[in-house]
């Protein structure tokens, strides 16, 4: 956890340092823009394989204690399962922030995912807050990858 905060403080001093456009290029926002949508429609498919294919293959997802994803094959594992079992569709995506720094975009999300069993039973809906790092990527269907993701509860919506 130690090293989460010591690397996500790096990023915001690096940020804050130098003389960047932290807004980023047009470029750079529609780029991103098209990879997280990307990553949703993968969950809305229940496509694990496109979904990991937009993480870095060193990934590490924290969602809280000590539920902790570690690298792509993982993700793409946990995602299967998933995903056999379940419909998975995003309702809310609402970008709270986004910061560029060089080849380094950093998003601040309130998400909602809508998650139905396939074999009948009443869909439940999970809203949580993530804070996001992105990097480009030459490798990546979108010129991006998800390499670094904290999730949390959501505030209330009042």
């Amino acid at each position: 956890m130690k090293s989460i905060l010591h690397f996500l403080c790096f990023c915001l001093i690096t940020v804050t340092a130098g003389a960047q456009n932290l807004a980023g290029s047009a470029a750079d926002r529609e780029s991103l823009d098209k990879a997280t949508l990307a990553i949703r429609k993968a969950f809305a498919k229940g496509d694990a394989v496109s979904a990991a294919k937009l993480h870095h293959p060193d990934v590490v997802k924290y969602f809280g204690g000590k539920n902790v994803v570690t690298g792509r094959a993982e993700l793409q594992n946990q995602l299967t399962n998933w995903f056999a079992t379940t419909k998975v569709e995003f309702v809310e995506n609402k970008v709270e922030t986004t910061i560029f720094a060089g080849e380094t975009a950093i998003q601040t999300v309130i998400f909602a995912i809508k998650s139905t069993p396939k074999k009948g039973g009443a869909p439940t809906i999970a809203r949580g807050r993530a804070m996001v790092v992105y990097i480009k990527d030459k490798s990546s269907p979108t010129g991006w990858l998800s390499v670094r993701e904290m999730a949390q509860a959501a505030p209330d919506q009042r």
